[in-house]
């Protein structure tokens, strides 16, 4: 049974969801959108990780990662085939910025293949170089670096409504 967007709520990721949020993601990276991850990864990355669940099943994931003191990123956002244009990714994207904005970040990104998606939440297009802690900290050990053609959007969260 599918509920409607409008009810489904934002919830922190619980041990139970990590193979779901792993097979969700690496679905989508084995078509080349998103960076895989294996399972040990999820599991260590599962406190930076919200879901959105019908019923037992999760439906949206995304994580909000913290890079430094001014500086997050939204990474993993992946939402099930058959449920997206609903609204999910917008509403883990906007849950995001407010734990951002609780921890007293100021900068919030993403490096995506959907810019536009991003923008309609506030995010505007930039330089990956203008990001050097995500670039020297992780992407120099991918191995789509330095040809990554993913495009970088960032939110200044003190300009965000």
């Amino acid at each position: 049974m599918t509920t409607p967007a409008q009810t489904l709520q934002v919830q922190r990721a619980a041990v139970a969801d990590v193979r779901a949020i792993h097979e969700l993601v690496n679905g989508f990276a084995r078509r080349g959108e998103m960076l895989p991850r294996t399972l040990a990864e999820s599991y260590e990355g599962l406190r930076d990780f919200s879901v959105v669940r019908d019923g037992h099943d999760v439906v949206a994931c995304g994580a909000l990662h913290v890079m430094w003191e001014d500086l997050a990123e939204v990474r993993s956002l992946a939402v099930r085939e058959e449920r997206q244009g609903q609204g999910l990714g917008a509403l883990l994207v906007r849950s995001h910025l407010q734990e951002a904005r609780e921890l007293g970040l100021r900068t919030v990104f993403a490096l995506t293949y959907r810019p536009a998606f991003f923008e309609r939440l506030g995010f505007q297009q930039a330089d990956v170089m203008t990001l050097p802690r995500k670039v020297w900290n992780e992407c120099y050990r991918c191995p789509k670096f330095p040809t990554c053609n993913e495009i970088a959007v960032v939110l200044d969260l003190g300009a965000s409504p």
